[in-house]
């Protein structure tokens, strides 16, 4: 049996993979606005599951383009979302990606309070003088602990992005995070990872004008 390869040049393949999922998409109806951060979760990760489970609250995209385009950072809960955004797009509107996981003082909180390294990194988040977007795609306690930061009065995230992956807790935190009024973009279910994460980020970014370098 013959193997019948796409001839497709290096610098097209992404095209023709977005032509791939529009084509299979077929007429699924997108909310205003959203359409290409869904387009690029499923190229993320070929789970078209993401047309159907992405969770939007009203306008976000345009919400979260003008907090970037104002500057706003992104905080993330692991190094792999941080790696995988694209710092230099962010850093054109002034923003930075950070990442607390791994800071000695967050590990010292932790262990002092009894908690997870993540709540401990959004406390130390929620300390920063910035517009944030928080962006999760590990640790429901990190979206657990945000919510409680924002019904405290103790932090109002520019967006916040939801898509920790796994079995405990998972499911509920997300859940919380819708009931805030907060803008936010949400992976519903058990789906999601830090790759994800990033890739809305990178949507985002994209977005604005269309740039990728």
């Amino acid at each position: 049996m013959k193997v019948k390869l796409e001839n497709v040049k290096p610098m097209d393949i992404e095209k023709r993979s977005f032509e791939i999922i529009t084509e299979e998409l077929g007429d699924v109806e997108f909310a205003p606005g959203t359409e290409l951060i869904v387009k690029r979760c499923i190229h993320t990760s070929a789970d078209f599951d993401y047309a159907r489970n992405l969770c939007f609250s009203d306008h976000v995209a345009e919400k979260a383009m003008e907090a970037i385009k104002n500057g706003a950072c992104i905080v993330t809960d692991t190094q792999m979302a941080k790696a995988g955004i694209n710092k230099k797009a962010l850093g054109r509107y002034g923003g930075e990606v950070y990442c607390f996981m791994s800071d000695e003082d967050v590990a010292e909180m932790a262990k002092k309070n009894g908690t997870t390294r993540a709540t401990a990194s959004m406390d130390k988040a929620a300390s920063l003088d910035k517009k944030l977007i928080f962006a999760i795609g590990n640790a429901p306690t990190a979206l657990v602990r945000l919510y409680e930061l924002i019904q405290e009065g103790k932090l109002t995230p520019e967006l916040i992005i939801g898509a920790p992956v796994g079995f405990v807790n998972v499911v509920q935190s997300k859940e919380l995070i819708m009931e805030t009024n907060v803008p936010y973009i949400v992976a519903g279910g058990r789906k999601g990872g830090s790759n994800i994460a990033a890739c809305i980020c990178n949507a985002l970014l994209y977005m604005i004008d269309n740039r990728r370098d």
